[in-house]
């Protein structure tokens, strides 16, 4: 024998040891056996095969070893019918017992009792004689298929079924190849053919995490701060299975981790509309029309100009107006009322006041602060959904929803991204005094990491800039994750400059030393990195990545709603009429496809629009607030949302 297969067969065998004790079986193929033959022999789909076994999807040779997961499906009942053929004699000898003789002929102690009467009032005698009964066993096994057939649910997403199933989503899909992106209610699909009892159900003081591709123990504990164990605790059934790419895992509630943009599908409730009822819609912005001037056009265009808060309000509602056109089409019937606040808390208690709210379906506003959390408190009394579309320090009551997700989740989710990578990795921090908190923070996230603080002048103030010394001596050869901690943009400027020219494939100067690979990143992005004295070629070269709350695409000449936009108003949309129209679309689109807002959060984990994405999740004390972000990067002068 090949000395090498040798080796191999040994190393296979003592693998299979291994897997074993993972809670998986061994198959040794036969000649002209199927997948799908093997599959139903064990119980499992050829899926599950395929997945432990890929070189089988080229074909089966009779001898090889294969490795065979234990079903997780019903197994099937077994029946025995036992036909009486005739008897053995039998003379008892010392020290034997019913038990011992029922063994030694594979029958049971009533059996022999029975052909026996005498046994029942008498205990067995030495040289006693006996008949012993032999039986023809016929074993009918009940046929039992491996998958059964499962009705969607309503609002129903393909994790909540794979997980419920214990599968990954990628199982379901290869169950189910026709069954399509989104799933509709009633719709009948196949799952494993467990029992009823071991079907898991959501668990909403949970969040969920599907496991990504390579993903061990170790990068979860990295990511979600959970050791092995904890993990194996919530999920039970982990410890023999391990991990497996697209597994939905529970994890504990958390603001930052679990089912979030990159790990949940999306719902697409334009097909999922039920209820054409009117629904009422209360809007409040700042427009401050006390102020406008009216005597001309010129005069008007120049309060528009003066007045911030006027200019962001016209922006937000022409998105509004947008989206009530857009569901007029789909045949949903909206009241809209439209009130302004004047930026002035007397103007929303006057309104509030004045108007019955009790029967609105749900408030879009205000767009401050203060005058929001008036409004979101004296609603909750009625549990009047009270949506915020930019605020993220409002008072979460339980009738408040916040739109924009927060600036610790963004810096989670670069945060996250950056520890996912888990190839050797220099981390450097650039930041500005009024960023030093941040900087410490990452400091504790990395503790690796060197912190380059900005220059300061001899009265201790920061001038903005690092020098490329600075920069050169915090690299290493390898990759580089760069964090750029700032609001000034001339500190951004200089300091892409030097990384940008430190970003080579080959250094002239020194041709057979290392590179220093270098990504750019920062955990608060903000309007200084969009500044003129950015140069976005920087931005590129350093595959600048940052998390954000809306994918641009509101230059997409191809995208509907910039054609209708432009069409409407003779200009491209802004990021605030963006924003307007997806969430105005958003708010009466779940109301129109769930009993109310509230009950939208379960039915529709995730749902995206033209540039804005809404996955909700509920406080165990408090509202609902928007967990889902873009991961993006620069990348040949575009943004590009990252796949991770």
């Amino acid at each position: 024998m090949n000395r090498l297969f040798l080796v191999l067969i040994i190393a296979l065998f003592c693998g299979i040891t291994s897997v074993n004790a993972q809670n998986y079986s061994t198959h040794q193929v036969k000649k002209g056996e199927s997948i799908e033959e093997i599959a139903k022999r064990y119980y499992v789909t050829p899926f599950d095969i395929y997945s432990l076994n890929p070189d089988a999807k080229k074909g089966l040779k009779p001898n090889t070893i294969l490795i065979i997961p234990i079903s997780k499906a019903k197994k099937p009942k077994i029946t025995e019918i036992k036909e009486l053929q005739g008897f053995k004699k039998h003379k008892t000898k010392r020290k034997e017992t019913l038990f011992s003789i029922a063994k030694k002929y594979g029958v049971e102690i009533e059996d022999i009792k029975k052909h026996n009467t005498s046994l029942y009032a008498n205990n067995l005698r030495k040289g006693q004689k006996l008949q012993i009964p032999v039986f023809k066993i016929t074993k009918i096994e009940e046929d039992l298929e491996t998958q059964k057939t499962y009705t969607v649910l309503p609002k129903e997403g393909k994790w909540r079924i794979a997980y419920k199933f214990g599968i990954t989503v990628a199982e379901l899909e290869a169950l189910n190849p026709e069954m399509g992106d989104v799933l509709q209610e009633g719709q009948q699909i196949n799952v494993p053919n467990i029992d009823t009892t071991d079907e898991k159900e959501i668990d909403e003081q949970y969040s969920y995490y599907k496991v990504l591709p390579k993903e061990g123990f170790y990068r979860l504990k990295l990511k979600l701060d959970l050791e092995q164990d904890q993990l194996e605790a919530l999920n039970p059934g982990l410890a023999e299975s391990g991990l497996k790419a697209g597994m939905i895992l529970k994890i504990p509630f958390s603001e930052t981790e679990g089912m979030t943009a990159e790990n949940l599908e999306y719902t697409n409730l334009v097909n999922n509309i039920s209820d054409y009822e009117t629904k009422h819609i209360a809007l409040m912005l700042p427009f401050r029309l006390n102020q406008v001037e009216f005597d001309s056009i010129a005069d008007t265009k120049r309060s528009i100009r003066k007045d911030p808060y006027l200019d962001a309000s016209l922006d937000f509602y022409s998105g509004v107006l947008m989206a009530v056109d857009s569901l007029k089409k789909l045949g949903v019937s909206l009241k809209l009322d439209v009130y302004d606040t004047k930026y002035q808390n007397i103007t929303v208690s006057r309104i509030l006041d004045d108007n019955d709210f009790e029967n609105v379906d749900a408030v879009i506003g205000p767009l401050t602060t203060k005058n929001f959390n008036t409004v979101a408190g004296a609603l909750k009394k009625y549990h009047v959904p009270v949506v915020s579309p930019i605020g993220t320090k409002i008072k979460l009551h339980d009738n408040v929803f916040q739109t924009r997700p927060s600036d610790d989740l963004l810096k989670s989710r670069v945060v996250s991204f950056v520890k996912s990578d888990s190839l050797p990795k220099n981390i450097v921090i650039l930041s500005d005094s009024k960023n030093k908190v941040i900087a410490n923070e990452l400091k504790r996230e990395f503790n690796t990491a060197t912190i380059v603080f900005s220059r300061k002048n001899k009265d201790g103030k920061d001038e903005y800039f690092v020098t490329k010394d600075d920069i050169e001596a915090a690299l290493k050869p390898g990759k580089n994750y760069v964090f750029i901690e700032t609001q000034n943009e001339s500190f951004i400027s200089g300091a892409t400059s030097v990384l940008a020219a430190l970003n080579l494939k080959v250094d002239p100067e020194k041709p057979d030393v290392e590179k220093a690979e270098i990504v750019l990143t920062t955990t608060r992005f903000n309007g200084a990195f969009e500044g003129d004295e950015v140069n976005n070629t920087h931005l590129s070269k350093l595959q600048f990545t940052f998390a954000t709350s809306s994918n641009s695409t509101s230059e997409d000449e191809n995208n509907s709603f910039v054609k209708s936009y432009k069409k409407a108003y003779n200009i491209t949309p802004g990021r605030r009429a963006v924003k307007g129209f997806d969430l105005t679309m958003d708010v009466v689109l779940r109301m129109v496809t769930s009993e109310d807002l509230f009950m939208s959060v379960n039915n529709a984990p995730l749902t995206a629009y033209v540039e804005n994405k809404f996955g909700y999740k509920k406080k165990l004390f408090g509202g609902y607030y928007n967990d889902a972000v873009y991961l993006v990067k620069y990348d040949d002068l575009k943004i590009v949302e990252v796949k991770q």
